[in-house]
Formats: structure tokens, sequence, C-alpha cells
């Protein structure tokens, strides 16, 4: 018999289940010792039981035992090394689209488009002087200078926007932290 075993073989085919009702369990028993995940071990085997069944003119009289744990050690050498492919691929796609890629600018909008709303319930001296600290950056004295209004007034008018700033976004539906980051509570060096 040479290379594969012809259909109509009944002999080989004969030999063959022998070969592997006699071995299956001893087969998955070595795959799954050397794989992490149950479903790699049945790859492995049926890639083993593959294996035998093209060469199955090259079995060893008696116990194919040995001879299936030499193609399955073999088969397990693959395996390992195309998961050490997998894993330096991953890695360097991982670094590449964290050093390359663009965030997309979706994932921000519909954060920014609740805060729109709620900036939006607020009234327009809230909002202004909201957005001069928060988005534009100024100091509380320095918005006070925008808008017109003395520091101390702007500093309490201030306070006041962010509580109803927080009372309208709902402490309980905010995500953890970022969007209240965008009002600080106050500037390094600005008194209340």
């Amino acid at each position: 018999m040479t290379g594969f075993a012809a259909p109509g073989d009944a002999d080989a085919e004969e030999g063959f289940r022998a070969l592997y009702d006699g071995n299956f369990t001893a087969v998955l028993g070595y795959a799954l010792r050397r794989v992490d995940q149950p479903a790699d071990a049945a790859d492995v085997v049926s890639e083993v039981f593959l294996v035998a069944w093209r060469r199955y003119d090259e079995a060893p009289p008696g116990d194919g035992r040995p001879w299936l744990f030499g193609i399955a050690r073999n088969v397990l050498s693959n395996y390992h090394r195309s998961a050490r492919r997998r894993q330096r691929l991953g890695g360097r796609l991982r670094d590449t689209l964290q050093r390359e890629v663009e965030p997309d600018p979706a994932v921000g909008v519909a954060e920014w488009d609740r805060v729109r709303r709620v900036l939006l319930r607020l009234g327009p001296d809230d909002r202004e002087l909201l957005m001069l600290v928060g988005w534009d950056g100024l100091t509380p004295s320095d918005a006070a200078g925008v808008i017109g209004i003395p520091p101390s007034t702007a500093r309490m008018r201030l306070s006041r926007a962010r509580a109803r700033f927080r009372t309208l976004w709902g402490d309980a539906q905010r995500p953890a932290g970022h969007v209240l980051d965008v009002l600080p509570p106050l500037v390094t060096g600005e008194p209340r």
C-alpha cells in the first residue's frame, strides 16, 4: 500500500479503525496535557488521525500508540510554533495600533452630545462660565473679566453652575470620572 489507502481497501479501513478505536483516548489525553484549551486538543487529535490515515502504509506492526504519539508530537510542535507566531503578530499589531492608528472620532461623539445637551439645559450665564473655565482653560478670575463680573462673583457662580451641571448629569448615570474632569473644581492658586 502507498500513500492514501484506497477507499475500497477493506483491510486498510479495518486496520485504521482498529488503530483509531484502540488509541483515540490515549492520543486525546496526550494532547490535553500539552495544550491550554480542550478545543485545541480536539483539533490536534483530528490532525493526528488525518496524518495517520494519509501515512497508514508507514504504520509499524503491532502497537500503534508510539507511532501515533510521534505524529502527535510533530502536530503539537507545529501547533505551538503557530501559536507563538500568532502571539508575536498580535503583539506587533497591538503596538502598531497604539502608535499609528487614530482613535475613532465617533467614540466621543455620544459623550459630547450628552454633555452638550446638559449644558443646553443650564442658563446661558452658567453655560458660558463653565465653558470658559472648563474648555477654554481660563481661571475663574480671567473668566470674570470676560463676562464683566467681579472675580468673587465668578467663583460663586462657577461653584453653583458646577453643582447644577452635576445634578442634571445625574451621578448615577455618569461613567466613572472623565466627563466631570472637564469641569475642574478650581484652577491651582485660585481662591474660592
